[in-house]
């Protein structure tokens, strides 16, 4: 099983509503859970064979007001489509709920990041090229 597999699993234990996952494939075996009703699983390896990197809970995230977009993966962030082109969600911009604010790339693959309601973009809070682990804070935004 390769992180990219590993990562995929772990989007769609996140939005499914199962509370407990375990699967067992070639070298490497995955255990995931989640509290009945909580948002983001964490992941940690259950057994001796190791798999490329260690996964485990995101750190909490710091404290900032108004609603934040976080990662839903680990990856590179970039604001924008390609260098040098306008960013998808700069500061002030109005982004209705499924339209995309960034993309994170994990391992040659790039994931639009969706807006998860209507909202003006307050605050960028990554860097391009800069590494957003799972649960990190990208954007502050404000609902409307």
């Amino acid at each position: 099983m390769d992180m990219q597999q590993v990562f995929t699993l772990m989007e769609r234990f996140a939005a499914s509503p199962l509370t407990g996952l375990e699967v067992a494939l070639e070298g490497g075996r995955v255990k995931l859970e989640k509290s009945a009703g909580a948002g983001p699983a964490s992941a940690a390896p259950a057994s001796s064979a190791p798999l490329q990197a260690q996964l485990h809970a995101p750190a909490p995230a710091p404290e900032l007001p108004g609603c934040l977009i976080t990662a839903p993966l680990v990856g590179t962030f970039y604001a924008a489509p390609a260098p040098g082109e306008a960013p998808f969600a700069p500061v002030g911009a109005s982004v209705r709920k499924g339209g995309t604010v960034c993309v994170l790339e994990a391992m040659k693959m790039m994931s639009q990041v969706p807006a998860p309601f209507d909202c003006v973009i307050e605050e960028v809070l990554r860097k391009d090229g800069e590494l957003a682990e799972f649960g990190a804070p990208l954007f502050r935004v404000r609902e409307l």
